[in-house]
Parts: C-alpha cells; sequence; structure tokens
C-alpha cells in the first residue's frame, strides 16, 4: 500500500491493530511497552518490536515523550502505521527514530500479519498471518 511518509526508516514486524485512536500519555507504559487504554481491543499487549497500526494519536503533547520512553527503555514499536497522523504521534516517531507512514487503509491489516513499513518510500507491505 502506498503511503505517505512521515518518519524515516524501514522496519518489519508483526502487526497489533488497535480498534480506536490511541493516546500515548496514560495508553501506554513506557517502562513495560504495554497497552494500558482498555478502549483500544489490546489491553496489556505489548508494542515493543510490533508494528503499531491505529486509526490516530489523540492526547496530550507529552505523547511525544511517551513515544520517546518507549525507545529510551528498549520498548518502542519497530513502526508505527496510521489512518492520519497528527503532530503528537508524528514528532515522537521523529524523535525515536520509529519509521511512520501514514495515509493507508489500515483496515487491510489485521494483528499478526507480517508488515513492513517503509518510512522512506510511504510504502506498506502486508502479509497475511499463516501467508494468506
Amino acid at each position: 500500500m502506498q503511503g505517505r511518509p512521515i518518519s524515516h526508516g524501514v522496519a518489519t514486524g508483526e502487526a497489533l491493530v488497535l480498534g480506536s485512536s490511541l493516546s500515548f500519555l496514560g495508553g501506554v507504559d513506557p517502562k513495560t511497552g504495554r497497552v494500558k487504554d482498555r478502549g483500544t481491543g489490546a489491553f496489556n499487549r505489548t508494542v515493543r518490536g510490533r508494528v503499531l497500526v491505529f486509526p490516530t494519536g489523540k492526547g496530550s503533547t507529552v505523547g511525544s515523550y511517551v513515544i520517546y520512553g518507549l525507545r529510551v527503555n528498549d520498548r518502542a514499536p519497530a513502526a508505527i502505521v496510521n489512518r492520519t497522523t497528527e503532530t503528537i504521534v508524528a514528532t515522537g516517531a521523529i524523535l525515536a527514530k520509529i519509521p511512520l507512514v501514514d495515509n493507508v487503509d489500515i483496515g487491510r491489516i489485521r494483528t499478526g500479519d507480517r508488515v513492513t513499513v517503509d518510512g522512506d518510500r510511504g510504502e506498506v507491505v502486508v502479509v497475511r498471518q499463516g501467508g494468506l
């Protein structure tokens, strides 16, 4: 899928798809990398090494530093894919050097899919779990 590149780099990982927008402040624990927002459908699942897929960010500007804190604590997602990226998530991904692409039909990605995010070219490649 072709999207818009936001944060450079290339990464591959297993997708963790959230069912709603995410505020990193209070929504993800920067020390454990676990999702704390029960409304996302991924409560207590780790973002570490995953391709984190969610519609858009929300909330406090401190969320950018939470994303950076995930990197510092070695708990960061491998990459992020959004339908629409807002400034807080974009800033955090850039600071933490996490590849990020938006303007993607995230409905085509499922938790467990193998996803490669090319933040240089704005491309997202999805391999369905089980090769389907």
